[in-house]
């Protein structure tokens, strides 16, 4: 097997199968309609986004903090209220109709595990724009967000870029997952689209080039900076071994960055 098969072969793998994505459309179903009668004209809509939506949520096997965005859109026709206000709302929905699940909140989200699934409810107002809790560390309570835009974003990236954009993500984000998660998913996904990859056709490229231009910032701290060099190394290793015509070698260093599940 050759570096671009392996990678080939795992971003393949990194797909949700079809029994996961049939318990996740049941979940969503359901979700969908226990939401509609608990809470009857007091939300407006609701909406299924990220990761699971673009093509590039993890299965689990892969990566156990996985998650569906299930976005929740209270109606405020008679007064906004505050972001924990909806997320109070949320949490008593679950423990309402969820019983035997586990129910966390997760700010800005209240997290419900079904069916070994993590679904982050995340509540919201639309004002304009739609709006979702701001993290703690901000200074404003809600923050616009436009759940479909990096949806369209990254499309466009993948058909733009040989269809390999996808299954660089799931492979990025597979080595993320691997190490603890010191990024955050969203971030990884926004750093490929906004990459320009150069002379580039097969995934091996693609994954080359990804690790020849991923740097960390001043600040970030050190044990991942070090996490980020072995990974940089290993992908510069296997490229020079290839270049060298050895491929086993070359294989090898790229099955330390992403390991076959």
């Amino acid at each position: 097997m050759s570096v671009n098969s392996h990678l080939v072969s795992l971003g393949s793998d990194l797909v949700l199968s079809t029994e996961e994505k049939s318990i996740i459309s049941t979940s969503i179903n359901t979700l969908s309609t226990r939401l509609s009668a608990y809470f009857g004209t007091g939300i407006t809509s609701k909406l299924q986004f990220g990761s699971s939506i673009r093509g590039t949520i993890l299965p689990r096997k892969a990566d156990s903090k996985s998650d569906i965005d299930y976005m929740i859109v209270f109606d405020t026709s008679e007064g906004q209220k505050k972001p924990q206000t909806y997320l109070d709302r949320l949490k008593r929905f679950a423990e309402s109709k969820y019983q035997t699940s586990e129910i966390s909140q997760s700010s800005p989200t209240i997290v419900l595990s079904l069916n070994h699934i993590r679904f982050e409810l995340v509540p919201a107002i639309y004002n304009y724009d739609y709006q979702i809790p701001s993290p703690a560390s901000s200074w404003s309570e809600w923050t616009s967000t436009d759940p479909t835009a990096t949806n369209d974003a990254l499309q466009n990236k993948n058909k733009t870029e040989n269809y390999q954009i996808k299954p660089l993500v799931r492979l990025f984000k597979y080595w993320n997952a691997s190490k603890g998660h010191p990024f955050r998913s969203f971030e990884l996904e926004q750093y490929v689209v906004g990459k320009y990859f150069w002379s580039c056709s097969a995934l091996k490229d693609y994954f080359y080039d990804l690790w020849s231009g991923f740097d960390c910032t001043y600040d970030t701290a050190q044990y991942i900076k070090d996490m980020v060099a072995s990974a940089k190394e290993h992908a510069r290793k296997a490229k020079e071994h290839e270049e060298n015509d050895m491929p086993v070698s070359a294989e090898s260093e790229i099955k330390k960055i992403v390991p076959a599940l």
